[in-house]
């Protein structure tokens, strides 16, 4: 089961990931820097967080996924899209 992390506030995205059958964490926005060093498969934030004070390089191999204007369905394609 992949494991992903949801960014607090994304309630849809949490809820229809779950549905879909993924393990689902929520983080905190001030807490992005631990995500990146977890487990993850995939990293789900708002744009406004991805790029967070300038630092573009982020310390995880997991895709990180901008929710910004998309719906749950077009995240969960993204993921499943980084998954093949």
């Amino acid at each position: 089961m992949q494991k992903i992390a949801v960014q607090r506030g994304l309630t849809p995205v949490q809820e229809y990931l779950t549905d879909r059958g993924y393990e689902v964490e929520v983080v905190d926005f001030d807490a992005f820097s631990k995500a990146q060093s977890e487990e993850y498969d995939a990293i789900v934030l708002t744009g406004m967080s991805n790029n967070f004070l300038g630092m573009e390089d982020t310390a995880t191999d997991a895709p990180v996924i901008d929710a910004t204007g998309m719906t749950p369905e077009e995240i969960c394609e993204q993921i499943e899209q980084a998954f093949l």
